[in-house]
């Protein structure tokens, strides 16, 4: 895994740090598994081995793996709370894997698409 996204308020296709949204990329070139276990390698790496989950030292520590070593410690932070869904301050697996997708703007509006057309699919009979 190359990079992971910044923060939704720095997210675009290129940022001023030179960040480049990798993941439709290797959506197309992996398919959906290939990605989901890419994401899953990239959780290992950021995730505190002894917690099991991401924290913000974990990730402050280990962010340099991916190449996100400029990013600042409140960009860290951010990402942390932005992908926080239950509060307790970490990023466990399931977390960390909707943040990548919410931060890929591209990939978001793939699976919106695909999510229409599957709820089109499934209810092709009702009106």
């Amino acid at each position: 895994m190359s990079a992971i996204p910044p923060p939704a308020s720095q997210n675009s296709s290129s940022s001023a740090s030179g960040f480049h949204d990798f993941l439709p990329v290797m959506a197309k070139k992996l398919g959906g598994e290939g990605l989901i276990g890419e994401l899953c390698n990239g959780f290992s790496l950021l995730m505190d081995g002894e917690k099991g989950v991401i924290t913000f030292d974990s990730l402050k520590k280990n962010s340099a793996l991916l190449g996100l070593q400029d990013l600042t410690d409140d960009d860290l932070r951010s990402m942390m709370k932005e992908g926080d869904f239950d509060g307790d301050g970490a990023l466990n697996q399931m977390e960390f894997c909707v943040l990548m997708f919410r931060l890929s703007p591209e990939l978001m509006e793939a699976s919106r698409f695909l999510l229409e057309e599957a709820f089109e699919l499934e209810f092709e009979g009702f009106h």
